[in-house]
């Protein structure tokens, strides 16, 4: 009797773990859903401040409430008046992402940015013949992957980053580029070596193999390539208004740069 006993409660037991797993897969599919579903609401703005204002982003949670997440965001930007696009830099840790954004975005960061765990947001508000344009930045952190969904839903550009002294970040971004392509296959893809201060100080057969493997991958993922400085501001700006132009059909005149030792641009 005992021994069917203990049958009986193996039984048990082991079916309430397969109850408890199946439970478990259904709450982890529900929960990718709804961030999956937040990351298209982050577009609920408030009216525009003078035109001369920085942009900035708001806490609307009180010291103590609940920690912010994506959907919490809100940007003052009047969405009547104002066109709002969603940028996403990704790319592996310490490659200078951050960077690259803050020098673009300007000096007071401390004003527009709002950090989370592993995602940075900035804002850069500017103005193209008569029209106000909003950049929505999403930075995710390199080792926090799963941010990318809902940094790259709605994207209207994905830039892909890597450190063009160091090949694993450029191995890396074929990798990051793939998982972008799942939740986003209509934003533009700029692929952007950083660091090119340091990266023209190596020798000049290593640059010339780093350029050919850039310019393999950036041709794979139909991207346009540009090497960029944060600290030097080389290609930042440029970047952005390229990515401008592309969205809005404007004239680009920069020229394509090829050449070893300059930062390179190809498209």
């Amino acid at each position: 009797m005992t021994h069917i006993c203990r049958k009986i409660i193996d039984v048990n037991v082991w079916g309430l773990v397969g109850r408890v797993a199946f439970f478990r897969r259904i709450f982890r599919f529900l929960w990718e859903r709804i961030l999956l579903c937040s990351a298209g609401k982050q577009r609920r703005y408030r009216r525009l401040p003078p035109p001369d204002a920085c942009l900035r982003e708001e806490r609307e949670a009180a010291p103590g409430d609940a920690p912010l997440s994506p959907d919490s965001i809100r940007l003052d930007v009047d969405d009547s008046n104002t066109v709002v696009l969603k940028i996403s830099l990704l790319g592996d840790c310490q490659i200078g992402k951050t960077s690259f954004m803050t020098k673009y975005v300007g000096n007071d960061e401390e004003d527009n940015t709002l950090q989370m765990t592993g995602l940075t947001l900035m804002d850069k508000v500017f103005s193209v013949r008569g029209t106000k344009i909003a950049f929505n930045i999403w930075d995710v952190g390199g080792d926090q992957r799963f941010h990318v969904p809902i940094a790259c839903k709605d994207a209207a550009a994905i830039l892909i980053m890597f450190d063009l002294t160091s090949r694993c970040t450029l191995n890396s971004a074929v990798e990051w580029y793939l998982q972008a392509r799942k939740w986003n296959q209509t934003a533009i893809p700029i692929l952007i070596g950083t660091k090119f201060d340091d990266f023209a100080q190596l020798p000049v057969h290593l640059q010339w193999a780093i350029v050919s493997q850039a310019r393999v991958y950036a041709r794979a993922m139909n991207a346009t390539l540009f090497f960029s400085s944060a600290t030097h501001n080389i290609n930042v700006n440029k970047i952005f208004k390229f990515i401008t132009a592309k969205l809005f059909n404007l004239p680009w005149t920069v020229q394509r740069n090829l050449t070893i030792g300059e930062p390179i641009i190809d498209y």
